[in-house]
């Protein structure tokens, strides 16, 4: 069964410092419906000030993911949107009255927690995902940066960073085998900076919202304690010693590698900028809100493509299907040698994708060109027709009991000849829903890449048993 689309059970808020503006801003994560996606709206500014989370949007990279839409910007998007993605929320409205998300610990675990406490509300909508089929690489040869894609039939992260210091661990490694465990094992790890970048950070008027407390301070060179005393006081803090693992004594780290996790979080929140959840498996050496941002752009470049083409349905012949020959026959009135599909691998509210493998034994190749045997399209729009039958069939609580009748078949398109040895994939969609017992659908065969037949298909469900 396809999984549902989410969103949250009622309104959140949160509240705190940017930081960079050092700003106290008020975010609200807002209900809302399928297909909506993620959006922000800086309510400081306007009501139309709405900003897609989308990496079409994204103009700055440093330090933070920075969208802007019509002129209005939205500052540290990453954490928030992390959280959103790691706790299974796929539509939201993030409201928030200025021009940068709240940074609270560094962390997602405060996002995490309010989520939680909220609850999460299953939509009608079939969750739509990018899946990756080939490999996918981007580098950055000038930083070293790199991501990789691979088919994967779930979600899963592998992050490598280094670091150019005797003082700290040089190399970290932190991995994500199921997003279902972004809570306990990601959304609690926090940003870092290394000492080195603090002050001219603030000189450039940046992280005028930092704090010790909400970032890991890595000690990357030796360090006087008349310095440290000046840092502690450029925060209005106490003043604070270097502890051996090459960090601030004023944090204890909640893992061994928790800055090769916190990389984890931030690309999890980058890529939800592709615009839908992804099935495949992320690999990453020294990722970074620029790389990480180009990566999810070369995904949108990938969704736009496959939205532009009909796209072929995943058919491994090693999974189970999800209704078998004799289910089929249970549901559909048609015998051999006219029962003209032999599984179901796929089944939705909206769609359906079945099989059909052609041999050399069918007994219209007697017939039907004998000496260069070719499937008759009529068969084929038939075969389409079945499929589209248990589609029908599957809206309505005790199919044994109904039939389903096509009253009219439009723009057929035959483009490419069925012979035997082919393996027949149909896929058909509901074009509207189903009114009166009338259902309009479109259906595409393909063999292999190539479609080799369509058509749109008007059908009535009508109990007749029972």
């Amino acid at each position: 069964m396809s999984e549902k689309q989410t969103t949250l059970n009622k309104e959140i808020t949160l509240s705190g410092k940017g930081l960079h503006t050092g700003v106290e801003v008020n975010v609200k994560l807002i209900p809302s419906d399928a297909d909506f996606g993620y959006r922000f709206k800086r309510t400081d500014v306007g009501d139309d000030a709405i900003i897609p989370a989308i990496a079409d949007n994204v103009v700055y990279t440093e330090r933070g993911t920075v969208l802007e839409k019509n002129g209005n910007t939205i500052s540290t998007t990453e954490h928030c949107l992390a959280a959103l993605r790691g706790m299974g929320v796929d539509n939201c409205l993030i409201e928030v009255d200025g021009p940068e998300i709240p940074i609270l610990d560094g962390s997602a675990k405060y996002f995490v927690k309010a989520i939680k406490e909220a609850g999460i509300k299953e939509l009608k909508e079939d969750r739509k995902y990018y899946v990756v089929k080939k490999k996918m690489v981007f580098e950055d040869k000038e930083t070293g940066s790199k991501i990789i894609a691979l088919p994967y039939d779930s979600f899963s992260i592998d992050t490598h960073i280094s670091f150019n210091s005797s003082l700290i661990l040089a190399n970290q490694y932190a991995t994500l085998e199921n997003i279902s465990d972004f809570e306990t094992e990601i959304s609690s790890c926090r940003t870092f900076v290394f000492l080195h970048e603090i002050e001219p950070l603030l000189k450039n008027n940046l992280i005028k919202g930092g704090d010790l407390d909400n970032a890991i301070i890595i000690i990357d060179k030796e360090v006087s304690q008349e310095e440290l005393n000046h840092l502690a006081d450029l925060f209005n803090k106490p003043h604070i010693e270097v502890q051996q693992i090459g960090i601030l004594n004023n944090v204890e780290l909640n893992f061994p590698n928790e800055m090769a996790r916190h990389k984890l979080l931030d690309l999890i929140g980058d890529l939800t900028l592709t615009g839908m959840p992804i099935k495949g498996r992320i690999i990453a050496t020294r990722p970074g809100h620029k790389v990480n941002v180009e990566f999810a752009k070369l995904i949108r470049k990938e969704i736009k493509k496959r939205a532009s083409r009909t796209e072929v349905p995943e058919y491994d012949p090693s999974k189970e299907p999800v209704l078998d020959i004799n289910d089929i026959r249970k549901m559909l009135p048609h015998r051999p040698p006219f029962l003209l599909v032999d599984k179901i691998i796929e089944i939705g509210e909206k769609h359906i994708v079945g099989i059909k493998n052609v041999t050399m034994n069918e007994p219209f190749f007697v017939g039907h060109f004998p000496d260069e045997p070719v499937m008759p399209a009529v068969l084929q729009i038939e075969a389409m027709a079945q499929c589209g039958g248990i589609l029908v069939l599957n809206s309505v609580e005790d199919p044994e009991n109904y039939s389903t009748y096509f009253l009219k078949i439009d723009n057929v398109r035959m483009r490419k000849k069925v012979v035997p040895g082919d393996t027949l994939i149909f896929k058909l969609e509901f074009m509207t829903e189903i009114r009166r017992g009338v259902a309009y659908m479109r259906g595409v065969a393909f063999v292999g890449d190539q479609i080799v037949s369509e058509g749109e298909f008007m059908a009535q469900v009508i109990k007749n048993k029972g």
